[in-house]
């Protein structure tokens, strides 16, 4: 099936676009809604870095801005969706949800009104063993967030690997956070998979649509 996977940067979204590659869909693009708000109930941010990485992943990206507006913002990703259906005749997305029934619900409920598959990998996933599969398959990523008890500013830019995740498992236990950030407690992104290609990455922008005077897109492709 083609699919356009929701991506962040972040290692729940970039596993899951992994996960249905390796279910065998087709991703056609990926897709970023560049949040204006930092505490976006929807959205990781930042988002600085997707464009870099969908080039190493040589897929097209669809950059679409939003105020992050609670449930506006969906206005903006249904929107951003839409072109990826006019765009690459996408029949369904990918999304890295994890435990969030407010995200999930709602991504949802915008496929169905598309009348398009909505694939979830990762929800409901035991989290403590997602952490532990990304570092088995190969995935380098760094904290670039926190924003709970128990995580001070050592963790910014920390690479996560099995040292320091017992160490995340055991803040979690204690302060009574998400290990994976579900909640935003921390935002990760990803340095290194086996989605990269080897090729030097060009990025460059095949359009820019501004129609909107609340949100824009950025279709851009890669060489």
């Amino acid at each position: 099936m083609k699919l356009a996977s929701l991506f962040s940067g972040g290692k729940d979204s970039t596993y899951a676009l992994y996960l249905a590659k390796k279910f065998s869909h087709e991703i056609a693009c990926i897709i970023t809604m560049d949040s204006q708000n930092k505490d976006s109930y929807m959205f990781h941010t930042p988002v600085d870095n997707v464009g870099y990485l969908a080039a190493r992943m040589q897929l097209p990206l669809i950059k679409f801005s939003t105020q992050g507006k609670k449930e506006k913002e969906l206005v903006d990703l249904k929107k951003a969706i839409k072109l990826a259906i006019k765009k690459y005749e996408i029949e369904g997305v990918v999304t890295g949800a994890v435990a969030s029934t407010y995200q999930a619900s709602r991504m949802q409920k915008i496929c169905n009104e598309l009348d398009i598959y909505c694939f979830n990998p990762l929800w409901q996933k035991n989290q403590i063993a997602l952490l532990n599969e990304l570092i088995k398959n190969n995935f380098k990523f760094k904290i670039v967030k926190v924003a709970a008890d128990g995580l001070n500013n050592s963790w910014i830019n920390k690479i996560l690997d099995k040292k320091s995740i017992i160490e995340l498992i055991k803040l979690s236990q204690r302060y009574k956070f998400s290990v994976t950030g579900e909640g935003g407690e921390i935002e990760t992104e990803i340095i290194d998979c086996p989605l990269f290609k080897k090729d030097k990455p060009v990025e460059r922008t095949l359009f820019r649509d501004t129609t909107s005077t609340e949100s824009s897109a950025i279709l851009k492709y890669f060489l």
